[in-house]
């Protein structure tokens, strides 16, 4: 049985991640696609390098996951979210979330993107044409001239 929360390095599959919240009972499958921008804040980026924790990670993940199930007890969640090297286009995370009710996957799917940024000790490094930056959690971002991120510097 594939899990339904992973940290991977390989691509994505969206289809993949799909299937594992698919069930004759919903009424919607909602999927968020984060995937990698070429501009952020003015910058042209080159690629972006993500670093996770994986075992703690993937407990986040489900803990957020279980979260999820607790406000919208007929839900089903999936996260996958990639490490390593992605270019402009490739996708870092995959959210699916199955409900019986459109309204409740949508509710759910944006809790748990905002979530995942929020708690999930994955890290975010930006290569741009004239630099590189570890991106931290979303209230607090750090510089570093060299090394990994710091614990508790989360993207």
């Amino acid at each position: 049985m594939e899990k339904l929360f992973q940290i991977i390095e390989e691509p994505i599959s969206i289809e993949k991640t799909v299937g594992l919240v698919s069930r004759r009972d919903a009424g919607a499958i909602n999927t968020f696609i984060g995937t990698v921008r070429e501009f952020t804040k003015g910058k042209r980026t080159l690629y972006l390098e993500y670093q996770a924790y994986q075992s703690m990670a993937e407990a986040k993940l489900a803990e957020i996951g279980n979260e999820i199930i607790d406000q919208w007890p007929d839900s089903k969640v999936a996260i996958t979210h990639r490490v390593g090297r992605l270019d402009i286009e490739d996708i870092a995370v995959v959210i699916a979330i199955s409900t019986p009710h459109r309204a409740d996957s949508y509710e759910a799917s944006r809790y748990a993107i905002e979530r995942t940024k929020e708690i999930v000790p994955i890290w975010k490094k930006e290569h741009w044409e004239d630099g590189e930056e570890w991106i931290g959690n979303q209230t607090e971002t750090k510089s570093f001239v060299s090394g990994k991120p710091e614990e508790g510097d989360m993207c």
